[in-house]
């Protein structure tokens, strides 16, 4: 017996030092997380005519590099919001204490005095007005205007006047002019990992998807990574989403693409090392996995990845489809230096000109297309549902979170009203004033961040499938 106990021990210690068997021990091994994470998350997406290579190889060799040149500009970097407003929904006050989870606003003489002075202009002329005037503007009726101006400026003020058409915005707007609102710096504040975590972090979520996702209370979504689900949850879920209309499908799958991007960010600026000389941010694997990978997560982490990419669309259809109202002349991303904003505008129109040229767009005419006026219902709910959600927002109790959620919201909610618009974003010769499409500084600025968080995100998993490819 103790003859074969040691032959067999020689037979395993000559198999285990046979270059052979390592090798492919370890290949059997390296990539396995990558394809737990990843082998889903390819082909055609659901609602799309558009595929996942298509989308990935246009943003990390397209539009990713120009969009991350063109938001470290100062047009781009500073953001007015009012992180102060009491959250609507319930009297809950407690913060999160986490030095993390603190926002640095700016001081007023660092932000750039053509930004400050007026954050809803575009251009020069347009910021050579009197305070009466801005003050008729701020009450949004139409005063004075400086007969010097030039008529193009003129109309670019009266639009402005017109714009606060409240059935057309998916997204609860800052009052710019309250003494809480701030302007923030958002390369000093980057979104990442905080620490903010626990049931406060699920309050906000789980408001989101159990009150604002179109689901009754019977269906149970299984969306907590960390709280796997029970026995044919998932898949009782997934067949009544199938169920709904596009419509219902589309929000829902919009709402999960942002909760993937924002987990993505969190797993690849993660605190890795925080001692008393250092504090190190990098990708966290692990975290990751937690979040995506199929085995840990039920099924459910590949389905948000996919949701991430149908997100993706939505925003560059939107991109795609206001590159007339950026193309008039009146409108500039002014900030005071005439040479940078002139490149800047430049640069922005390469984006948007290279959206439009993207082979695959969704079509947001399938959305909404039923009769008139079951359509228009539905569209009012969609809105309104959305717009519960930018409140929400004010409920998050991570200043930093809550600085991107707003943002990201209302950047997601701009691109929707650009997608169902009733105005013209290209005016046609006929047409008044009031017809005309118009964005603030404010959402111009969301607009384009958030789509930068969304094809950062995008980015990143190509970090991440090859990190997971060489740790195990």
């Amino acid at each position: 017996m103790k003859a074969l106990l040691l032959l067999l021990l020689l037979f395993a210690a000559v198999l285990s030092a046979s270059p052979g068997w390592t090798e492919q021990s370890n290949d059997m091994q390296r990539g396995s997380a990558a394809r737990r994470c990843f082998c889903q998350v390819t082909g055609y997406l659901n609602d799309c005519t558009c595929d996942v290579e298509t989308i990935h190889d246009f943003n990390n060799n397209k539009i990713f590099p120009k969009l991350e040149e063109l938001l470290n500009s100062d047009y781009f970097r500073y953001y007015k919001v009012n992180l102060k407003k009491p959250c609507p929904f319930w009297s809950d006050k407690s913060h999160c204490g986490l030095r993390d989870c603190a926002v640095k606003a700016c001081e007023p003489d660092e932000v750039p005095a053509g930004i400050r002075s007026a954050s809803f202009k575009y251009t020069e002329e347009a910021n050579v007005v009197s305070k009466d005037e801005r003050e008729c503007e701020k009450t949004e009726k139409l005063g004075a205007v400086n007969n010097s101006l030039s008529e193009e400026t003129k109309q670019a003020m009266l639009d402005w006047t017109r714009h606060d058409d409240s059935s057309d915005n998916f997204c609860e707007a800052d009052d710019e002019y309250s003494p809480d609102a701030e302007y923030v710096d958002l390369l000093l504040n980057p979104e990442r990992y905080t620490g903010y975590k626990g049931p406060e972090a699920w309050k906000i979520w789980n408001s989101i998807y159990e009150e604002n996702c179109f689901k009754p209370n019977s269906i149970r979504r299984p969306f907590n990574p960390m709280v796997p689900g029970r026995g044919d949850e998932g898949r009782t879920f997934y067949n009544w989403l199938q169920g709904l209309c596009l419509e219902k499908r589309s929000f829902y799958r919009t709402v999960s693409g942002l909760h993937a991007s924002i987990n993505i960010h969190l797993s690849s600026r993660y605190l890795l090392r925080d001692t008393w000389y250092e504090r190190k941010w990098g990708h966290n694997a692990t975290e990751f996995q937690l979040r995506f990978d199929g085995e840990m997560t039920k099924g459910e982490g590949p389905r948000r990845l996919k949701n991430l990419y149908f997100l993706y669309l939505i925003e560059l259809r939107a991109l795609s489809k206001v590159l007339p109202f950026f193309e008039r002349s009146s409108i500039q991303l002014y900030t005071g230096n005439k040479a940078l904003d002139t490149e800047n505008k430049k640069l922005l129109l390469e984006i948007l000109h290279l959206a439009k040229s993207f082979p695959s767009h969704f079509d947001e005419s399938s959305l909404f297309a039923g009769e008139k006026k079951e359509a228009e219902t539905l569209k009012e709910e969609f809105r309104l549902h959305f717009k519960n959600i930018s409140r929400i927002m004010d409920c998050v109790g991570c200043f930093k979170c809550r600085l991107w959620g707003k943002l990201q919201t209302q950047g997601l909610g701009t691109a929707l009203r650009i997608l169902f618009s009733e105005k013209q974003i290209n005016k046609l010769p006929d047409s008044g004033p009031s017809q005309r499409f118009q964005l603030t500084r404010q959402e111009i600025v969301a607009l384009l961040n958030a789509f930068g968080r969304i094809s950062n995100s995008i980015r990143e998993l190509q970090n991440f499938r090859e990190l997971l490819n060489n740790l195990y």
